[in-house]
């Protein structure tokens, strides 16, 4: 009975229009028919595009401003207002606008990724709406990670970065880092009224650790890309894993090509990476001078990136849960002839006490960093256990003349770490790392140690890319060498 009710409407509804259209009315249609039609499109209307209206009429629900509103904040970046109106927002602030942010236009697609991307952020992951996911500084801490990874996880060679990839990396990284704007701390300052008196207000200015580290981060960022985009035109070619590629391989050239694979893969553990290739006659000196500068430099830039992520890992609070599970004493954690090198050398050398250590591995490494670490903070508690809750800086300070054991202890297992760090440049996070990181709450600390960890990796691969082709240039010439004699 409906669909026949529903099929003699539509049909009146054709013939009053037809009859709109012979009349000369164009525009000419009933209530009826504009009603039956905006029915018609609210019925057709998908899930995406009832949650989407819905998520824009709930973003202007709330009519509470101010500048430390994060409601507010997020409905006006997602709104893309005019750059006069945010710099005004921003100056209250004493910020500096992302000028590059602002006037960026988007597409809708982009639009509707950025919203899609905050509100996992405001849901800690937690797409149920149930109140169970993460903070909100481990869900931004998770997202610049997942970035990363899909950004450049895909990237094992020296080449630029798809324009695609380099616009994602850089408008979602800006939406991430927006939040720091919004990060201020409180400092006493005067005002001065109308009438020419001054009172004191508290005025608002950009947390130190952040005003100092992510203008650094973001020049690192800047220069990685910079690195990788230079690789345009260059004297090297990559064959993929298993394969061969020297162009037009000759007959004098058999010989080398069929050991080429064999012996110009420096990580022969990492079979499946594409190999480097360079010419015959290896590569110009012009060339390998231009790779070696450029090493060089993302070196710098990973001992950077590698200090700005110890320096904020450092000031994370140190969860309880990693507290709890500390063996009783130092001792037992490093073992018995570890320990008695630390605490009988008159003059301790960390080097030579590596040199004695069987670390033949990375997860060697990583095991007996996990160890020291924890002997470190068990001879810090003890150290600390008469001062009270002082940082352990003034505990130091203040054991320095008692000549403290457990002081001189820690410090040791503080210095045999940096050693151990530094030893193993690619050492994998360790367990109070980990800890610190799942248990951080702390939006700003989130955000410098993962951007800092990820610019850290980037740069240690593009170092280790380059000796992957400074290794096949010195390898093509030894046994072009070979051949000639």
């Amino acid at each position: 009975m409906d669909r026949d009710g529903s099929g003699s409407s539509a049909s009146a509804s054709e013939e009053s229009s037809e009859a709109g259209v012979a009349g000369g009315g164009g525009s000419c249609s009933s209530p009826s028919t504009r009603s039956l039609v905006d029915t018609a499109g609210n019925l057709s209307r998908t899930a995406s595009d009832l949650s989407t209206s819905f998520s824009g009429r709930c973003s202007s629900v709330d009519h509470h401003s101010g500048p430390f509103e994060p409601a507010a904040s997020m409905a006006k970046l997602i709104d893309r207002p005019s750059p006069a109106s945010s710099a005004a927002s921003l100056s209250r602030l004493s910020m500096k606008p992302r000028a590059d942010v602002l006037d960026r236009r988007s597409t809708d697609d982009e639009m509707e990724l950025v919203k899609e991307r905050f509100s996992k952020l405001l849901l800690g992951e937690d797409m149920s709406g149930g109140g169970k996911g993460v903070c909100t500084a481990v869900a931004i801490s998770n997202a610049i990670t997942n970035l990363y990874a899909t950004v450049f996880g895909s990237c094992h060679k020296l080449e630029p970065l798809p324009a695609g990839k380099k616009a994602m990396w850089r408008r979602e990284m800006d939406c991430l880092l927006s939040v720091c704007d919004y990060i201020v701390e409180f400092y006493p300052s005067t005002q001065t009224l109308p009438d020419g008196t001054k009172v004191e207000v508290m005025a608002t200015r950009p947390r130190s650790d952040i005003y100092i580290n992510l203008p650094a981060l973001e020049k690192l960022d800047a220069m990685l890309i910079d690195i990788l985009d230079s690789f345009q035109k260059a004297e090297f070619w990559y064959a993929d894993a298993g394969t061969r590629s020297f162009g037009s391989v000759t007959s004098s050239s058999s010989a080398m090509s069929s050991s080429f694979r064999r012996s110009v893969h420096r990580n022969e553990d990492k079979w499946w990476l594409p190999v480097p290739c360079v010419p015959e006659t290896g590569l110009t000196a012009k060339a390998c001078k231009d790779l070696q500068k450029k090493r060089d430099c993302a070196n710098q830039i990973h001992k950077a990136a590698v200090a700005i992520n110890s320096g904020v890992l450092s000031d994370m609070e140190v969860p309880e849960s990693f507290m709890a599970v500390l063996p009783k004493s130092g001792r037992a954690s490093v073992g018995d002839s570890v320990y008695r090198v630390m605490l009988g050398a008159d003059k301790f050398s960390p080097d030579f006490l590596l040199d004695t250590l069987d670390i033949s591995s990375e997860h060697d490494a990583l095991a007996m960093a996990d160890r020291v670490e924890a002997a470190m903070y068990v001879w810090r508690r003890k150290a600390s256990g008469s001062h009270g809750k002082l940082p352990w800086s003034k505990v130091k300070e203040l054991a320095a003349d008692d000549d403290d054991k457990n002081v001189t202890l820690a410090s040791r297992a503080e210095s045999l770490l940096l050693c151990l760090k530094h030893r193993f440049p690619g050492l994998s996070q360790t367990t109070l790392d980990t800890s610190k990181i799942q248990f951080n709450k702390d939006v700003g600390q989130a955000i410098l140690e993962s951007y800092s960890r990820v610019l850290e990796s980037l740069a240690f691969n593009i170092v280790s890319w380059i000796d992957d082709v400074l290794f096949a240039d010195k390898s093509i010439r030894k046994l072009s060498d070979n051949l000639k004699s």
